[in-house]
């Protein structure tokens, strides 16, 4: 990449000298270069880093708002059931002897 600027550098400088370009072409020239060598480190920089993010097992943003969103709807769930399961074991709990009753005589003795 160093070597790139430098033949880059060189060549624009060549032209400037020969009269070839303005120093203002020089620089729109090298300007457009630095952009466009910016944009490929870049996308190799998030090419590496995703590709280390994953080898570590690390989650996504989007993956843990996925799941955020599953959690949500499995509460939302568990809330409705919740409000229909009460009427069902209080009738359970009505049919059975109470233990306090047993372990209040047992203490008594």
């Amino acid at each position: 990449m160093a070597n790139d600027l430098f033949s880059a550098l060189r060549t624009y400088l060549m032209k400037l000298g020969n009269g070839e370009k303005t120093p203002q072409e020089l620089a729109a020239a090298l300007n457009v270069w630095a952009r466009e060598s910016g944009e490929a480190i870049k996308l190799k920089i998030e090419e590496e880093v995703k590709r280390n993010v994953s080898r570590m097992g690390f989650a996504k943003a989007s993956d843990l708002k996925r799941l955020e969103r599953e959690v949500m709807e499995l509460k939302s769930l568990i809330k409705g059931k919740a409000k229909i399961a009460p009427k069902k074991s209080a009738s359970k709990k009505s049919s059975k002897p109470s233990k306090n009753n047993s372990s209040s005589k047992k203490k008594s003795k």
